[in-house]
């Protein structure tokens, strides 16, 4: 392993510049998460009718929100998977450094774009949008909103390199990481932990997903500068959601190595790598980049039989890695006389949303069912269930057991995670009934028989705002000493 010194004479190597870049991941990630909800709160204030926003502001927060998120979910999710990974194969830390600088640089240009500028396209920026706004922003802004994107996207393209890279040197190839020779070919030798498993369907899809974002963006910026270049909008539509779609997903599949790695130190029994455990994510790892048409099951141009995949195979992605995930979650906590704390409260919180967080979802996939709930506000219920209770639990988890100094010993705050479930819950339940009532979404105001849902989803917020702030601090205060021991 590669070695530096610092001036006090210390070794320092790959792996604790690792560590000490994971730290700033998460410290970056809990200040943005922070933010990005209260900007959600915000929003939510201005449809409850208690605040008055200015609708074109509305949407540059709306933008910013959700772009934010996804970004946001992306770099802590990445932290949670190199950790553990860098257990398994030798990782090169600065690559992370390399992707945080240009992770700022990105969002700098996209607040500057997005509050200055004035672009309100949401987060998707869908062709032909983002050039042709009716004058509501300039062409500029549109164009340094989609560098923006750009700049992020190229960097974590290169984090998922350098971890294909090291799985490829570690075991063998990708194949191999996804523990193929195993499945298919009877062999023992070199079987890849659940880790590493995760972390190479990420980097498959990641990559994958990446590309296509990158592709549609320099094809959106040569637009602008040259209009009489056009883009086929069935086309952008496709690589925009085929990116979106791919990229938020493989977010939670980066931070759910927290519940495989954690699970077993906090219960002292191992989690196996078996031919089911593999099957599930080998066909994870193809479902979760054709799916995406779900979300186009509106859009009459389509070809019939990628609406029918999208339908069909929305179904069926949910089971393979949830089951074996969540089964083996219980599997292992059952009759292990686990003394419950925040720590594996929110592990198991996560594994809750993660699995319940998909029955909307499928259930929007549903063409008789899309056609009426797609554009309400069930859709963000859906997503918001995934991402709050699902996704950021993992990543809460993970930085107190960072704060914690790796120690899984229980030491209370169950009824902390246990709150921030109940607000959550009642959160996300406000977009469910929003969208069972019609409410639409993306709307800046809101109908007064609306106002109910707004309202109690803005008290709710509060109190997870609280919740995530309590869990944040907990990091946040013992930084200095992480950074130190890094």
């Amino acid at each position: 392993m590669a070695e530096a010194y610092t001036t006090a004479g210390a070794k320092v190597t790959a792996a604790d510049r690792g560590r000490l870049w994971v730290t700033l991941y998460l410290a970056v990630t809990g200040i943005v998460l922070l933010l990005m909800m209260t900007l959600g709160l915000l929003m939510r204030l201005a449809q409850s009718d208690i605040l008055t926003l200015d609708p074109a502001l509305f949407y540059q927060m709306m933008t910013v929100h959700g772009t934010g998120m996804v970004g946001i979910a992306a770099l802590g999710g990445m932290a949670v998977m190199w950790h553990f990974l860098s257990a398994h194969v030798r990782l090169h830390g600065w690559v992370l450094g390399v992707n945080l600088v240009l992770f700022l640089a990105g969002v700098v240009a996209i607040l500057a774009a997005d509050f200055l500028g004035g672009f309100g396209g949401g987060w998707t920026f869908l062709y032909p949008l983002p050039a042709t706004s009716g004058a509501v922003w300039p062409t500029w802004a549109a164009a340094l909103h989609l560098s923006g994107l750009l700049v992020i996207g190229v960097g974590f393209l290169i984090v998922c390199l350098e971890i294909a890279r090291a799985i490829i040197v570690g075991y063998g190839g990708l194949g191999r990481g996804l523990g193929w020779h195993v499945l298919f070919a009877n062999s023992t030798e070199n079987v890849p932990p659940p880790t590493v498993v995760a972390s190479t369907m990420v980097v498959i899809v990641t990559t994958l997903a990446l590309t296509a974002g990158a592709a549609i963006l320099v094809m959106s910026l040569i637009n602008i500068a040259f209009p009489e270049i056009q883009i086929n909008p069935l086309l952008a539509k496709n690589m925009t959601y085929f990116f979106g779609h791919v990229f938020i997903n493989a977010t939670i599949y980066m931070a759910v190595t927290v519940v495989y790695e954690l699970l077993p130190r906090i219960t002292g029994r191992p989690w196996k790598t078996n031919k089911v455990f593999l099957a599930a994510w080998t066909l994870s790892t193809t479902m979760v980049l054709v799916i995406y048409p779900h979300h186009l099951l509106m859009d009459f141009a389509m070809p019939t039989w990628m609406m029918v995949i999208g339908q069909v195979l929305s179904y069926v992605n949910s089971f393979p890695v949830l089951i074996v995930t969540g089964l083996g979650a219980l599997a292992i906590l059952h009759r292990s006389g686990i003394r419950w704390d925040l720590i594996s409260t929110l592990l198991l919180i996560s594994m809750f949303g993660w699995m319940a967080g998909v029955i909307p979802a499928v259930i929007d996939a549903t063409i008789t069912v899309n056609s009426v709930m797609h554009n309400t506000m069930w859709v963000p219920g859906h997503f918001h269930f995934y991402l709050l209770l699902g996704l950021l639990p993992m990543q809460f988890a993970f930085m107190i057991y960072l704060a914690r100094g790796e120690d899984v010993t229980p030491q209370g705050g169950d009824m902390t995670a246990i709150l921030y479930l109940l607000f959550g819950l009642g959160f996300v339940g406000m977009f469910l009934m929003g969208g069972w009532a019609s409410v639409p979404r993306r709307w800046a105001t809101h109908l007064p028989e609306w106002l109910i849902w707004d309202q109690i989803a803005s008290v709710m917020a509060v109190g997870v705002i609280v919740l995530a702030t309590v869990f944040v601090l907990k990091f946040l205060t013992r930084m200095p000493r992480i950074l130190q021991e890094a």
